[in-house]
């Protein structure tokens, strides 16, 4: 299935057009790989991509569970290895709304970040790290 189309603008920026929808992204290389970073990297996409499709998947499963999670904020660090040059580290941190989560809620969580689809299609020499705030909480998964 065709999903996207992606045009090289020169100057390191590239232009991809989602092809159901005609949305854009633009990417340049970032400033320590000769770019301009005025956009998302590539290897910013793939991190954005890990959140992205956690908090999803969160969504799809609060929403059968009528626990509205709309707010939850996941910041996302990406740290890259040289020697190759490639991801090394992702980092997201969920900052979950002031809700009174069960314990059985917080495992489905954990849960679905073990098995979210863009995690587990990273190269497994990519350290994925994650932090839940739930109010005063705060829990660290390593993968």
């Amino acid at each position: 299935m065709k999903i996207a189309e992606v045009t090289y603008l020169g100057e390191l920026r590239t232009k991809a057009v989602h092809l159901a929808s005609g949305n854009t992204i633009i990417t340049d290389a970032p400033i320590d790989n000769q770019g301009k970073g005025e956009y998302f990297s590539p290897t910013d996409l793939v991190a954005v991509a890990v959140a992205s499709c956690v908090l999803t998947i969160i969504g799809i499963n609060s929403k059968n569970s009528n626990i509205d999670i709309t707010g939850t904020i996941a910041t996302v660090t990406k740290t890259m290895n040289t020697n190759p040059r490639r991801i090394g580290t992702i980092h997201v941190n969920f900052k979950f709304p002031n809700i009174n989560y069960s314990e059985k809620q917080k495992q489905t969580i954990k849960k679905i970040i073990e098995t979210c689809p863009v995690v587990l299609s990273l190269h497994p020499e990519i350290k994925k790290l994650f932090t839940l705030e739930y109010n005063d909480e705060k829990l660290e998964i390593n993968l």
